[in-house]
């Protein structure tokens, strides 16, 4: 029987251990990089001469596959550098960039995941710093301090509803309005989120939050599902009347296209942030790089036309005013094996019996 390669499972065994390189040393000539931090003047014009000489790039991501056109077409259009996507899940990109790099294979020149996995690749050696000029527009802890990734684009977890299901007037006002009887049977939850979790949790107090899931669950119970698209499907459907963790982009696409959904954002709203990150061992770095500056500039517009919210100042968001914490990718590393353990026991576990 096989065994399920799961996110959580990556990355509580890259928190178990010390960080550690996978990068073997290589006698034969890497690819020249050094634009990657230059800081002159003329750099963008020099990055695109060199990527228009490479003609093309790898992008290993776990970017929706349905709006990876509306980002690669415009520019390639634009550029005439051409774009090879990879596009799985994040635990399957995770698992395929260490495969390949301890394998010496240096394929992929840019990987795009959540967060947290990306400040793995960092521990584990397999990035490298950029010095990017959109730097500056970004929102503030967008970039790490070491520089080998940088937050991209924000997903915001909403709670969604049935239409049919739940009147306005009968919608929670704060999480622990959940509490009430009228939620019985009726709440769903993701199975491997533990980021929305563990921020809600902290924001009520460690002590506090943890108790309050574990009444949540011996009242009203959490229907637990695989896959956030399947989540929001069965608001849709009646199946699950109110879910706890659906992104905004797909609650928000599924109510223009006039199914009986909609969301509300309890407080704390809480944002998972996808990151960027060059390969050490990019075959072709100036091509990856002309994608980097593009994806946190031009492409931010795009971003919001397909509802997710931008990193960069110089968009706006289509959260508007809306606060929201934005999970920290490096203490959700760090406390990975802590909170996993705490939503497989109280929320997963407990769900199921």
């Amino acid at each position: 029987m096989t065994t399920r390669f799961t996110r959580r499972d990556a990355l509580k065994s890259l928190a178990a251990v010390p960080a550690v390189s996978v990068l073997p040393a290589l006698a034969q000539a890497t690819p020249d990089n050094s634009l990657l931090n230059s800081q002159s003047a003329d750099r963008a014009e020099r990055i695109l001469a060199a990527a228009k000489k490479e003609g093309t790039f790898t992008w290993y991501t776990s970017f929706a596959e349905k709006d990876i056109p509306a980002v690669v077409e415009p520019f390639e259009k634009k550029y005439g550098v051409k774009v090879r996507t990879w596009r799985a899940s994040t635990e399957k990109v995770l698992q395929r960039t260490l495969t390949e790099t301890a394998a010496r294979r240096y394929e992929v020149d840019l990987i795009h995941m959540s967060a947290p996995e990306m400040e793995a690749l960092h521990r584990e050696k397999v990035l490298q710093p950029v010095n990017s000029p959109a730097f500056k527009s970004l929102l503030d802890g967008a970039l790490p301090p070491h520089r080998e990734w940088v937050t991209t684009l924000l997903t915001v977890w909403v709670q969604a509803y049935n239409t049919s299901a739940f009147r306005k007037a009968d919608l929670p006002k704060t999480y622990r309005d959940l509490l009430d009887p009228r939620f019985k049977g009726k709440l769903g939850i993701e199975v491997e989120d533990q980021e929305w979790f563990s921020t809600v949790a902290q924001s009520m107090g460690e002590q506090q939050g943890i108790q309050f899931f574990k009444d949540l669950v011996a009242r009203n119970g959490i229907s637990v599902r695989k896959g956030h698209t399947l989540l929001t499907n069965l608001v849709v459907s009646g199946e699950v009347p109110f879910a706890l963790t659906v992104y905004n982009y797909m609650a928000e696409g599924a109510k223009r296209k006039g199914a009986p959904i909609d969301w509300i954002a309890l407080d704390p709203a809480v944002a998972r942030g996808n990151g960027q990150g060059i390969a050490a061992r990019a075959p072709h770095p100036n091509a990856a790089a002309l994608w980097y500056d593009y994806f946190l500039t031009e492409a931010q517009q795009y971003m919001v036309s397909m509802d997710y919210v931008p990193i960069t100042t110089t968009v706006a968001s289509p959260l508007k005013t809306m606060p929201f914490k934005i999970v920290d990718a490096t203490r959700t590393l760090d406390e990975m094996n802590k909170w996993g353990k705490l939503y497989e026991d109280i929320v997963i576990k407990a769900s199921r019996t």
